[in-house]
């Protein structure tokens, strides 16, 4: 399941997306666009400042923006960064998990074919496709 954090970042980056040749955008601008508390914004920003998907600037005049265009950007990386994997099974998650029943696991094509399904729906939608 998708929590509210990884929803509303999604949410961030579209509003920033839709706002990019605005400049910097303060955070109480989207806070109120987007009925969600600034406080809360504040966590999933700074998330998404440290994985370097935006870049903020404190003081007046100063905000948050995006640091690539909108098409360059998947739902699936932003996702995953305030979610951490979306992989169901620890095996497919972790390349180094050592499962001792890997080869004798009678579930994992499905895992298999369920994680390349999500992994691909959310990889497959850019940000400019959600604007």
């Amino acid at each position: 399941m998708i929590s509210t954090k990884g929803r509303y970042a999604l949410r961030v980056m579209i509003d920033l997306a839709e706002h990019k040749d605005d400049g910097y955008i303060p955070l109480k601008d989207i806070a109120m666009r987007q009925g969600i508390s600034k406080k809360y914004l504040e966590i999933i920003v700074h998330d998404l400042v440290s994985g370097k998907l935006i870049k903020g600037v404190s003081g007046k005049g100063g905000g948050y923006l995006l640091t690539r265009s909108p098409e360059e950007y998947t739902a699936g990386e932003i996702i995953e960064l305030m979610e951490g994997t979306l992989s169901p099974v620890a095996c497919l998650a972790d390349e180094s998990y050592d499962c001792d029943r890997k080869k004798l696991c009678q579930t994992l094509p499905m895992w298999t074919e369920f994680d390349n399904m999500v992994h691909d729906f959310f990889y497959g939608r850019k940000l400019s496709d959600l604007c």
